[in-house]
C-alpha cells in the first residue's frame, strides 16, 4: 500500500525505471514476476511505473512495458477506445508454451499438468485469445482460480513463444524443445502456428537454427551460496517423478561450475550444417511471410478470436485490424485427416495439404499447416 512512509521507496523504482530509458535510451523494460509483487494500493507499483514512462518519455517515441505475470492479469494490459494504453504493452504468453510443449513433447509433469487433458484444444485457446487460464481453476495448483478474460485485448499484448531463458534453463539438463520434440513435424507446425498468428513472436537465442547446445542454469556465488544453490537446485527437482532417484538428481549439472557455462555455449558453425541449415531456412520463409503478408493488417488490431476441433485437427480464425481475417487449420494428430473443408481466402502457406477430388475437400498429414488470408468481402477458398 502506498502510504507517506512508503512514497520514498515507490518514488526509488519509479526513477529506476526512468534512469534506464532516459539515460540510456532503452526502448522499454521487461518486469519479471510480477505475480510476486504484493500492492494493493488504487494504483500499484507495476501501474504506476508504466504511466509514468509513457507521461514522461513515452510522448516522445515508443516505449514499451513487459510483464512476466504468472497470474495472467489482463487488467495490466487493457487499452482505452484509441488504443493508448492504460498499463502495459505486453506480457510473456507461459500458457502458449506450456500448451505447446505439452502438445509435442508429452510431457505432462509438474505444471505441464494443467495443460494434459486437450493439449490441441489449449493450444487452440491460447492462439485464439491469449490466455489459456482466464480464470478457470488449476489442477497443478489444487484448485486454485487462476486468470482473467483475455479475448478482448489485441493479440500483440502477447509476447508468445516456444522456448525461453526461462523455460530453457529452468530444466535441469537445459533441454531444448529441438531435443524433447516426439515428431519433428508436429514441431515445425507449431511454429508456423506461432509465427504465422497475430500475437507478438518471440525467439530464444539459438532457436532459429535449432541449436544442439543446451541452454543450462549457471551462476557465479561464493562458496557458502553456491552450495546451498547446488543443493536446493536439485531438492527441488526431487518433486518431479523424473528425478525421484537420488543418483539421476546427481547428474543435474553444478550451476556453478564453469563447465556449465561452457556447455550452454552456442556454437554458431551450426547454423551452416544439416538439419540446423535447413531448420533455419524454414524459420526464416516463415518470418518473411509474416513480414510479407500479415504485418500489413497488424496495426489497430483488437480482440481475440475463435477456434474449434474440426476432428483431430485445428481450426483458429482471427480478426485482423482493417476487416480481414486470419485463418489457420493444423493438424497434430498421427495418422492424416481427410474431408476437411476449405479455408476462406488466400493462402499465404501450407505445408502437407493436399487437395481432394471431387470432394473439393483438404488432406492432411500429420503436421500439415493451412494459412489464409482473408480480404474484407473476399469470396475465395484456399
Amino acid at each position: 500500500m502506498c502510504t507517506k512512509k512508503s512514497r520514498t521507496v515507490r518514488d526509488f523504482f519509479v526513477h529506476n525505471a526512468l534512469y534506464w530509458v532516459e539515460e540510456f535510451r532503452c526502448d522499454g523494460l521487461r518486469m519479471d514476476a510480477v505475480h510476486a509483487i504484493r500492492d494493493d494500493s488504487q494504483i500499484d507499483i507495476v501501474q504506476e511505473i508504466c504511466a509514468t514512462l509513457q507521461d514522461g518519455p513515452g510522448r516522445e517515441r515508443h516505449i514499451h512495458v513487459v510483464l512476466e505475470n504468472d497470474a495472467n492479469g489482463s487488467h495490466y494490459l487493457e487499452r482505452d477506445d484509441q488504443d493508448k494504453l492504460l498499463g502495459a504493452t505486453a506480457q510473456w504468453n507461459d500458457d502458449l508454451h506450456h500448451a505447446a510443449h505439452v502438445l509435442v513433447t508429452g510431457d505432462t509433469d509438474g505444471y505441464y499438468a494443467d495443460y494434459a487433458d486437450d493439449p490441441v484444444a489449449q493450444f487452440g485457446l491460447a492462439l485464439a485469445q491469449g490466455f489459456v487460464y482466464q480464470g478457470q481453476a488449476s489442477p497443478f495448483r489444487d484448485g486454485e482460480h487462476r486468470g482473467e478474460p483475455s479475448g478482448h485485448l489485441p493479440l500483440a499484448a502477447f509476447v508468445s513463444f516456444l522456448q525461453t531463458h526461462d523455460q530453457v534453463g529452468n530444466r535441469a539438463f537445459g533441454d531444448r524443445i529441438h531435443a524433447l520434440a516426439q515428431d519433428e513435424a508436429q514441431l515445425r507446425a507449431a511454429y508456423a502456428c506461432l509465427l504465422l498468428s497475430p500475437h507478438t513472436p518471440m525467439l530464444f537465442m539459438g532457436e532459429e537454427y535449432a541449436a544442439s547446445t543446451p541452454f543450462l542454469y549457471f551462476c557465479d556465488f561464493g562458496p557458502e551460496l553456491a552450495e546451498a544453490v547446488s543443493t536446493g537446485r536439485r531438492a527441488e527437482f526431487g518433486k518431479f517423478a523424473a528425478f525421484a532417484d537420488e543418483a539421476v538428481r546427481a547428474r543435474i549439472p553444478d550451476p556453478n561450475a564453469a563447465s556449465t557455462f561452457e556447455a550452454s555455449r552456442l556454437r554458431w558453425d551450426e547454423r551452416l550444417e544439416s538439419p540446423h541449415r535447413e531448420f533455419m531456412a524454414h524459420i526464416a520463409e516463415l518470418l518473411a511471410i509474416r513480414h510479407r503478408a500479415l504485418v500489413p493488417h497488424l496495426a489497430g488490431q483488437r480482440g481475440g478470436g475463435r477456434h474449434w476441433r474440426d476432428g483431430e485437427a485445428l481450426r483458429v480464425q482471427w480478426p485482423l485490424a482493417d476487416g480481414a481475417n486470419l485463418h489457420l487449420l493444423a493438424h497434430f494428430g498421427t495418422q492424416a485427416a481427410t474431408g476437411l473443408s476449405l479455408l476462406p481466402g488466400n493462402t499465404i502457406y501450407q505445408n502437407g495439404v493436399t487437395p481432394e477430388t471431387p470432394t473439393e475437400t483438404l488432406r492432411l498429414a500429420p503436421g500439415a499447416v493451412c494459412i489464409t488470408l482473408q480480404q474484407e468481402n473476399d469470396t475465395r477458398h484456399g
